[in-house]
């Protein structure tokens, strides 16, 4: 039995951060618990189900030991691995690392192109979460090794996993905020349409890799583009989750070097 945890996480403690649990034996995975949240991630362990109508959802800075507590008292065993969106490192994040160059020289044509960290963003809030999941036991990974090293810490990106999840071609249509730029002529109404379909279609993929998720996230109309923004961070931390799974089997490769390295989908990597 395994155990995933994936963080979509802010580069900010101001913004929200998606948080997903699964737990599996060989192929057989389950969804055990997702949010769009860190405090509504550790409600659920309370028994508190997510509020998929609010509107919006309150950042925080992340409590590991909570988090992990959280998910020890949903999955009723140990975490064997963490699959988190953001920048880590072994060694200072100044600037560009090798990974997100390696990354955007095998993806940048296909509009899978990294962010670029720094000192501020996320700075010490990356470095901090880094810390606080070694010292609990989850040390970062940045080195394939067979069997793959658990407990541990990975870093994925969900638009190069996408590729895979989906097998698209190019980069998924799915950000709240960038819905001009993907539908030019269309009208507020039909952009909502739009993005809530690839959001019900990244679901219904995910869906198939991890039983009972459709009883734990809910995709709805909303009245702004905002209001979808809770189910695209609930999203990303299940595709971070996904990752980890891939990553258990053997099947993912890092783009990096010994201090980072994103892990992706081999057959992506590879195409």
């Amino acid at each position: 039995m395994k155990t995933v945890l994936g963080i979509d996480a802010a580069w900010t403690p101001r913004n929200p951060s998606g948080v997903a649990l699964v737990q599996g034996v060989g192929r057989k995975w389950k969804c055990l618990g997702v949010a769009p949240c860190y405090e509504s991630f550790i409600s659920l362990a309370d028994g508190c189900p997510v509020d998929w109508g609010m509107k919006r959802f309150d950042g925080t800075p992340p409590d590991v030991s909570r988090l992990l507590q959280a998910a020890r008292k949903l999955a009723k065993r140990e975490v064997d691995l963490v699959a988190i969106d953001m920048p880590v490192s072994n060694a200072r994040i100044t600037g560009r690392r090798r990974a997100d160059n390696r990354v955007s020289e095998v993806f940048g044509g296909r509009n899978c192109a990294t962010h670029s960290p720094s000192a501020e963003r996320p700075g010490k809030l990356g470095e901090k979460i880094a810390k606080d999941f070694a010292d609990a036991g989850n040390e970062l990974v940045t080195d394939i090794a067979s069997p793959p090293i658990s407990p541990g810490l990975i870093e994925v990106y969900p638009h190069p996993a996408l590729l895979s999840l989906l097998q698209l071609n190019e980069r998924a249509k799915y950000k709240s905020t960038k819905t001009r730029s993907y539908w030019l002529e269309a009208g507020l109404d039909e952009r909502i349409r739009n993005l809530i379909a690839m959001h019900k279609k990244i679901s219904a993929a995910l869906s198939e890799r991890f039983e009972g998720l459709s009883d734990l996230i809910s995709i709805r109309g909303a009245e702004s583009l905002s209001h979808l923004k809770k189910v695209e961070d609930a999203l990303d931390a299940l595709i971070c989750a996904w990752v980890g799974v891939e990553y258990l089997a053997g099947r993912t490769v890092p783009l990096g070097d010994r201090t980072a390295a994103i892990w992706c989908p081999a057959d992506v990597v590879n195409s």
